[in-house]
């Protein structure tokens, strides 16, 4: 049985054009979370500290080693209050 040999040339384009789709989409999404993989299955406690960690340092991947909080971050709590007139 011939091979169609015309039928290579395309079944090459669309296996890098995958490839190099799919890599772009990683090296984006990791460009996203510096350098970190995605999070998958993210618990309400993740959550949470996921936005405490925006809060102390501007990113939600990111983490800090000194405990002193950044300044105003005592009045940037996620806790809203409601006005009383």
């Amino acid at each position: 049985m011939p091979v169609p040999w015309e039928a290579l040339l395309p079944f090459g384009l669309v296996t890098v054009m995958f490839g190099a789709a799919g890599t772009l989409l990683n090296a984006s999404t990791r460009g996203q979370n510096q350098g970190k993989p995605a999070r998958y299955n993210i618990d309400n406690w993740d959550d949470m500290m996921m936005r405490r960690d925006e809060r102390l340092t501007g990113h939600k991947r990111g983490q800090r080693d000194d405990p002193q909080p950044p300044a105003g971050f005592e009045t940037s709590s996620i806790w809203y209050t409601e006005r009383t007139t």
